[in-house]
Parts: C-alpha cells; sequence; structure tokens
C-alpha cells in the first residue's frame, strides 16, 4: 500500500500517539482506521486515514463507519446501566421478573447482573440452530428461555459471545418497550451527537467500512476454532457455530441491517471515543448527561476474574464492560473499563485520568488475546504522553 497521509488533528502534547497510529499503515497493519481520545471532556487527538475497501478505492473518512463486533456490548451495557439508574431495573431482580418466559429450565431465580457479568451459564444454545436464526429476534430468545445454564450461575464466569445481545438485549426491550439499536439511538447517540448504530440503515451502506481478514497470530495456545473442532458438542463450538456466525458475511446488507446487540454495531472512531469520553468524564459530555458517577462506579466493579469457560483466557468481568487482566492492563489504571471487539477495535474509559478512547479499523487481525496489540500500543503510547 502506498504511504498513507493521515488525516486530522493531534495536540503536540500526543505526537507519540501518531506516530504509533501512522506506523501501523507503515507496516501494513493497518488497510483502514481512525482513533480518537478525549482528554477532560475534549478532543486531543482525532485521526484517520488509508481505505475504506480492500481494492483501495474508498478513502477512510472521518465519517466511516466501522463494524466493531463486541467493542458493541459495551454500549448495550450502557443502556442497562441508564435503566438501571432510572429505577427501572433492578441488577438484583430475577431476570423473569422482566422477562416471565426466562424462567424454564431452572432459571427463576437468576438475577440480572448475572447476564451483564458472564455468569448466567448461558452462553450458548444447545438446540441446533440456522444461520437465518441469527436474524430472528424471537427464534434466539425462545432458544434462551428453554436452555438450560452450562454451568450453576454465578459460580463461574465464560465470554456470551452471541447470546449477550440476546440476553441483556431482550431485559432492555422488556423494560423499555424498545428495541437496543432503537434505544441507543434515542438514549445515546442522538443526544450526544455520536453515531452509533445496532442496525445500520440502508442509505449508510456507501460509509461503511468493509471488513478484511488479516494476520491471524498462533501464538499463545490452541484457537478457538481449533477448540471447536475438536469437540463439536461442547460449549465452544455452541458459542461461536450455532447459529453459525462465520457463515455470514459481515459486509452483507442483512448482517449490518440485523440487530445484535453483542457483535454488529457501526461507529467511527470519534462517535466511540465521545461516548467513552462522556463515561471517562463523570458520565458527561457537552452539557449531555449520559449517566452519573454513582452508576459509572457501579457499572465497573469487578464481577469476575480468572479463566474464562469460553475463551482460552483470563478474563476479567464488570458489570457489561471488560477490565483489563494484569496480563493485559488497559493502561495503568486497573479501573478503566470499557470493550474490544473482534478484529481489533477498542473503546475504554478511565475516569481517573478522565479519558475516552476509541479506535475502528477494517483490517482484522486474530490471536489469543482480549485487546489486539494495535490498540494496546496506542494506549501505551497514550500513557505515555500525559
Amino acid at each position: 500500500m502506498a504511504k498513507v497521509e493521515l488525516q486530522g488533528q493531534c495536540d503536540a502534547r500526543f505526537k507519540r500517539v501518531r506516530e504509533v497510529f501512522e506506523s501501523g499503515f507503515a507496516s501494513g497493519a493497518e488497510l483502514g482506521a481512525g482513533l480518537c481520545i478525549y482528554r477532560e471532556g475534549r478532543v486531543v487527538v482525532d485521526l484517520w486515514g488509508g481505505f475504506a475497501d480492500e481494492a483501495q478505492r474508498r478513502p477512510w473518512r472521518r465519517d466511516t463507519l466501522a463494524n466493531v463486533y463486541s467493542t458493541t456490548k459495551g454500549i448495550t451495557a450502557l443502556c442497562a446501566h441508564q435503566l438501571v439508574e432510572r429505577g427501572e431495573l433492578d441488577l438484583d431482580a430475577p431476570v423473569s421478573r422482566y422477562w416471565p418466559e426466562f424462567s424454564e429450565s431452572g432459571k427463576a431465580e437468576l438475577p440480572v447482573r448475572y447476564l451483564l457479568s458472564h455468569q448466567a451459564g448461558l452462553a450458548g444454545v444447545s438446540e441446533p440452530l440456522a444461520p437465518r436464526d441469527l436474524f430472528d429476534w424471537r427464534r434466539m430468545t425462545r432458544a434462551l428461555e428453554a436452555q438450560k445454564p452450562w454451568w450453576k450461575p454465578g459460580t463461574n464466569h465464560g465470554y456470551h459471545a452471541l447470546t449477550y445481545g440476546w440476553l441483556v438485549g431482550e431485559v432492555i426491550r422488556r423494560v423499555s418497550g424498545m428495541s437496543v439499536g432503537r434505544y441507543v439511538r434515542e438514549h445515546v447517540a442522538a443526544p450526544l451527537s455520536a453515531e452509533f448504530w445496532i442496525g445500520l440503515p440502508e442509505e449508510l451502506d456507501g460509509r461503511a467500512a468493509d471488513l478484511v481478514q488479516g494476520p491471524i497470530s498462533t501464538e499463545g495456545g490452541p484457537n478457538l476454532m481449533e477448540i471447536a473442532a475438536a469437540d463439536p458438542e461442547g460449549l465452544v463450538a455452541k458459542v461461536f457455530g450455532n447459529p453459525p456466525i462465520f457463515a455470514v458475511s459481515p459486509n452483507s446488507r442483512e448482517w449490518r441491517a440485523a440487530e445484535l446487540p453483542a457483535a454488529n454495531g457501526h461507529t467511527t472512531a470519534h462517535a466511540l471515543a465521545r461516548i467513552y469520553g462522556a463515561l471517562g468524564n463523570g458520565g458527561e459530555l457537552e452539557g449531555v448527561r449520559l449517566i452519573g458517577r454513582d452508576a459509572i462506579e457501579a457499572a465497573r466493579v469487578e464481577q469476575a476474574y480468572g479463566q474464562d469457560l469460553v475463551l482460552p483466557l483470563v478474563t476479567r468481568m464488570a458489570l457489561g464492560f471488560m477490565l483489563g487482566p494484569a496480563n493485559e492492563p488497559l493502561g495503568p489504571n486497573p479501573r478503566s473499563f470499557g470493550h474490544g471487539g473482534a478484529g481489533g477495535s477498542l473503546g475504554m474509559a478511565d475516569p481517573e485520568a478522565k479519558l475516552g478512547f476509541g479506535y475502528v479499523m477494517n483490517r482484522m487481525h486474530t490471536g489469543v488475546w482480549l485487546v489486539d496489540p494495535r490498540p494496546h500500543a496506542l494506549l501505551d503510547a497514550l500513557y505515555s504522553c500525559l
């Protein structure tokens, strides 16, 4: 790829961040990407460059929308915490209070908080599902109503890679009367003037970046596909292959149009950083309040820490957000919180440093890690500048 000229702005103090971001294009690690950082409620870095397609015909722009996979989970969690703060949702109440049908298969007393902390034991569905079921909300929620937990809820944790979206999303829908996509638009995105779509309108397809598979690292242990292949009826195979998410192109209209609150949010680096910039600034930005400080504190309390039952990793879970374990910290503050997505994207807040961080890209990197090395390097550069 020809030398990429970065666009945007970067405060002189954060020159090192720009250099690290630029090096990703020089090395070929990036095809197209955006990076934005808020500090104390204002933008200090807002950079983008490269291309939105593999053929390199569409330049990456400030308003290029990227599919951020599981980075979506943090925004879905924010919606739940807004409902908690308003007194409409109790994290310690049984899910069945809001969703009566959920009580099947011994789940009558399972509390809402276990859905957010990946402790519910509902990371996968046993009943065989077809690819089309991925886009059928009622089909998936009905399957989860019938599902018996894979482990005793609350005794362990395992990443609910896809089911998180239907589980937390259905509670949001039952409480608010809105789908998660609509709720995000009305209560997060529009008030803050920050584009985040769960269910991308067709007229915005021209602004959406195409995801492109990049390098796959085999260092660090077995990958998920190997684990699933070794035990087709095991939990990992059910989590990632039932319904078979990899049978659907993330660049298809069908994928982009669906509301998958665990996996198919589309956003810009600036919008992602703006949302986390508010969370890193006491929950408020430019006069717009998302949630208060007490709600932020509650959201980032550690719920589970240790070997994940789904991912071949140590994970550290808060309430819908991930915390950095000791071996993969999100900067020097152990209470920084956020969520990364498959391929590399990351949104993060550090309230102590008053930071909000958003990184999106379209060259997918895959490896045995929670957060891709590219945003990790950017975080290291960021904190070296403070």
